[in-house]
């Protein structure tokens, strides 16, 4: 449970993944078996399994991405709660958009609306990445590699803009443009740090791994509060 002086990511990482699960499992209830019993009625599903098979992808990258993101925040802090809810939000309209380029077989304007709901990811990923790396002094990751996930996210953001405009001429081509977008996230961390700190002992809670950030140290276990013993007499 989460205390006002000392709170913690924990729970906002349980729902963010129970948010992933039931994304991820509205897009597979979307798919539908063919009309007919042959090739040509299966071979007319590709517009449903490309976009499955995207935002299936997309959707994996998002969660790797968050839960390496979520590790370097020093406390749910409110900004980083709200933040968080605006990203899930963007990633449960994945399944509409999806929905809407299969049934409309790649039309310009659902793929422009596809597009747009993969920048509005992004662009919601690039605030949480304000809040939980860039505001609290985590000496775990570089200030160079800090400017790098900036640009990194304002790069993808304006590819998957870029992607939307093109996508009302040429939605096949826009579709590339966003799995390459995609493929920039594939590795979450960016060169200059390691993944996780190596050094520092991953069972102590996350303030209490990253002291410079100004959050007070949680009580973990006894261990964290060695009993004082009395001083016995010479």
């Amino acid at each position: 449970m989460m205390t006002s002086d000392c709170p913690n990511t924990e729970r906002l990482n349980a729902l963010s993944d129970a948010v992933f699960a039931v994304v991820i499992t509205i897009l597979a209830l979307d798919l539908r078996p063919p009309h007919a019993p042959s090739l040509d009625a299966l071979f007319e599903l590709w517009p449903t399994v490309i976009g499955y098979a995207v935002s299936y992808l997309f959707i994996a990258i998002v969660w790797v991405n968050h839960h390496h993101l979520l590790h370097y925040a020093s406390a749910a802090t409110p900004r980083l709660i709200w933040g968080n809810f605006a990203h899930l939000f963007s990633v449960s309209l994945l399944p509409f958009s999806t929905a809407w380029i299969a049934s409309s077989r790649l039309a310009p304007l659902p793929v422009t609306v596809y597009a747009g709901v993969f920048a509005l990811v992004n662009a919601t990923y690039l605030l949480l990445c304000w809040e939980a790396v860039d505001r609290p002094a985590i000496e775990a990751i570089p200030g160079q590699a800090r400017m790098m996930m900036r640009m990194r996210s304002l790069t993808t953001l304006l590819g998957f803009l870029a992607a939307a405009a093109v996508s009302l001429h040429h939605p096949m081509v826009a579709l590339a443009m966003i799995c390459i977008c995609l493929a920039v996230y594939l590795k979450p961390q960016v060169a200059g740090h390691a993944p996780y700190p190596a050094s520092e002992d991953t069972t102590r809670p996350q303030a209490a791994r990253h002291p410079s950030s100004g959050t007070e140290r949680c009580p973990s276990s006894p261990e964290s509060h060695p009993q004082q013993r009395p001083n016995r007499p010479a």
